[in-house]
């Protein structure tokens, strides 16, 4: 058969890595489509920059524009990130008959409607494996595999860089700051590192796996996001006394009437005989509970050029061989319409630390307030005297919003000096 032809839409950290393997793995591509690949376009912003892999100059362009609209292109690789111009070249090359993959988490969490759509209105594949967890095959087994379950919550780690931080912290004992140092010097951290620590990152993964989970339309505006800029070694250490780790977590869980659903990243303590309490350094991993399936788990590198290029190269295969028996996969499936609770409603368990004066009625009016607010408390120590006292208390099961409340009431009493640190506790459900 003739070659399918690929455009490739950047050619950075994951760009050059597509370009090597579509090269190196041709024949074996090749035989596992019916059709050979060929390379027919790279856009760049800038010709004469030095990359990582060889490209025949008069494959590269600056016009990704034009690059989209030729008739003789059958597939787009989207791999530049950002919303714009991404969103408006992926619509056009949709619009034009191709089919897409991309990795493009951003754009997917905030307007993955408007691609769907016009994939719908061009007839054409919209595939985007590589956009959650890198390699790890996750987003088809949720898309195709468990169409046929009643997935109940996905619970996972999906960002590296805050992980290898929390990692190094734990195992160290360093501080946030020079974990966070590490992992730049290492190349696991960008120069501006906001996206991933104030987990900007892993809530678009999260909207992403919540959409497919939950047959839901979801973006990264209904998840609650919290970042680990606050995490002290102090509450690594408090929690690694308690037998628990702080990892930064994606939760997307159905309410108990199966109605509504809530999505939230935010760090939290979970049990260290807990499976995610074992992933480690920059790796990622994901649970998935369905109805009939169980618990299922899906572990390994979650970034880095190679491992989001072999999610890709997988996506491409998957969109050509749909091109050459002239079929689609699947489409958006929105169907259960389901709305996301606000993050009150979510139920959960937490951590606290608070500063007190010690004196006698300390913990029984504690105590109270907890109760005023309907929050049990499951467990309770003191540690240090005088002016270095502290309560370390755990709750039962409560609504956030009742713990939010009670933390508020914490700190308008005159013998608590600080609410030192609040963790949410989760994992041993």
């Amino acid at each position: 058969m003739k070659p399918l032809k690929v455009a490739l839409l950047g050619c950075g950290v994951v760009g050059s890595q597509v370009i090597r393997l579509l090269d190196e793995q041709a024949a074996d591509l090749a035989a596992r489509i019916g059709a050979p690949l060929e390379l027919a376009g790279v856009a760049v912003r800038r010709l004469g920059r030095k990359r990582d892999v060889e490209v025949a100059p008069d494959l590269l362009t600056t016009d990704a524009e034009t690059l989209v609209a030729r008739d003789d292109i059958d597939i787009v690789v989207e791999v530049i990130g950002g919303i714009e111009p991404a969103r408006t070249l992926i619509v056009s090359a949709l619009n034009n008959g191709k089919s897409v993959v991309t990795a493009n988490k951003a754009l997917l969490a905030e307007d993955g409607a408007t691609l769907y759509e016009a994939a719908r209105a061009g007839n054409g594949d919209l595939y985007f494996e590589a956009s959650v967890a890198g390699a790890i095959p996750l987003l088809r087994p949720l898309r195709e595999s468990l169409a046929g379950d009643h997935v109940k919550r996905v619970l996972g780690i999906v960002n590296g860089t805050t992980n290898y931080i929390l990692d190094k912290m734990d195992t160290t004992g360093a501080s946030f700051t020079d974990a966070l140092e590490e992992a730049q010097t290492l190349g696991y951290a960008e120069a501006d590192p906001t996206a991933d620590v104030e987990g900007f990152d892993a809530a678009a993964k999260a909207a992403i796996l919540a959409s497919l989970a939950f047959h839901s339309r979801v973006t990264a505006a209904d998840v609650h996001r919290e970042g680990i800029t606050e995490i002290t070694a102090t509450d690594v250490a408090s929690a690694k006394a308690m037998g628990y780790v702080i990892k930064l977590l994606a939760i997307c869980a159905r309410s108990d009437d199966g109605r509504s659903f809530g999505v939230r990243v935010h760090p939290a303590m979970i049990p260290r005989t807990h499976p995610l309490a074992g992933v480690r350094e920059a790796y990622n991993a994901v649970f998935v509970e369905a109805e009939s399936a169980g618990q299922l788990m899906f572990y390994g590198k979650g970034a880095g050029g190679a491992p989001t290029a072999s999610a890709v190269l997988g996506d491409i295969v998957a969109v050509a061989r749909n091109r050459i028996a002239g079929t689609r996969g699947p489409a958006e499936s929105t169907y259960a319409d389901l709305s996301a609770h606000p993050m009150g409603e979510t139920v959960t368990r937490c951590h606290v630390a608070l500063d007190v004066a010690d004196k006698p009625g300390v913990l029984a009016t504690v105590a109270d307030l907890f109760a005023k607010h309907d929050v049990s408390i499951q467990t309770v120590r003191q540690e240090g005297h005088g002016d270095d006292a502290q309560l370390v208390i755990v709750t039962h099961r409560a609504t956030d919003a009742a713990l939010t409340a009670t933390m508020e009431s914490l700190r308008e009493l005159d013998i608590v000096r600080a609410v030192a640190s609040v963790m949410r506790v989760e994992g041993d459900d």
